[in-house]
């Protein structure tokens, strides 16, 4: 797939949570072709060092569901990609309680504490990209995902927040909303999906993921790295507080 070469990021630091593979992987080799700077954050140390390396970028290697390790951080950043997640798929009265409160310190809690973290430099400097990677699923609804929805609707709320009172100072926040995207964590939820409903994998994606799609395919992590790079740019100042939609029309009906 062909990238616009007319979008850069020359001389901007940045920071990409759950960088390792899928979209924060589309993001980091996106952001480094526009010439930022990229420290890559993923709990597998070896796979983000691989592509710390590829890029000519940075690492960090850690785990964001400890967020008592986050409370005092301090992060020196232009950009800030809010991108690890998790998903877990079961029934409400089956949900196992641990693994709710996992996915909310990793995908709502740990947004907030880094953007905590960098919005003290980003003000100094009067310039800030704050780009949580949301989902459909910060915008709809649906069974089975208790967990992960109410954690993507928090994260739409807080990025609104952080816009409103980083205005002032350069800062903008928003959200990217895909659908289901080609990515190991879909792959999962397929596998989990054919468990839960009782049907074959192969049926899950056709039956349960692109029912509400207009356009009947996955989304590409690259068509979703190429919009956070323009949203992470100087083009995109008057943006803020928004939620973008890369669903195949989902959002339409």
């Amino acid at each position: 797939m062909s990238q616009s070469t007319n979008i850069s990021l020359e001389g901007r630091t940045a920071l990409i949570t759950g960088g390792a593979s899928g979209i924060g992987a589309a993001c980091a080799r996106a952001f480094s072709r526009a010439g930022a700077t990229v420290t890559v954050c993923d709990q597998n140390e070896q796979a983000v060092k691989e592509l710390a390396e590829e890029i000519g970028g940075d690492y960090w290697a850690v785990d964001l569901s400890d967020t008592k390790a986050l409370e005092f951080l301090t992060l020196d950043v232009d950009i800030l990609v809010n991108n690890a997640g998790i998903q877990k798929v079961a029934p409400i009265h089956e949900f196992v309680p641990d693994d709710w409160r996992f996915i909310h310190k990793l995908m709502l809690e740990s947004p907030f504490l880094l953007i905590r973290a960098a919005l003290p430099a980003m003000y100094e400097r009067g310039f800030g990209r704050i780009i949580n990677i949301s989902s459909i699923h910060g915008l709809r609804t649906s069974a089975f995902k208790s967990a992960y929805v109410a954690a993507k609707h928090g994260l739409e709320s807080l990025s609104k927040v952080t816009a409103l009172e980083g205005a002032e100072y350069g800062v903008t926040s928003n959200c990217m909303n895909p659908s289901y995207v080609r990515t190991a964590l879909v792959e999962k939820q397929i596998k989990d999906q054919a468990v839960t409903h009782g049907i074959a994998p192969e049926e899950v994606v056709e039956k349960i993921m692109l029912t509400e799609s207009a356009i009947k395919g996955l989304v590409d992590a690259d068509e979703v790295a190429s919009l956070v790079t323009w949203l992470a740019s100087d083009m995109a100042g008057m943006v803020t507080g928004a939620s973008y939609a890369v669903d195949g029309g989902w959002t339409a009906s």
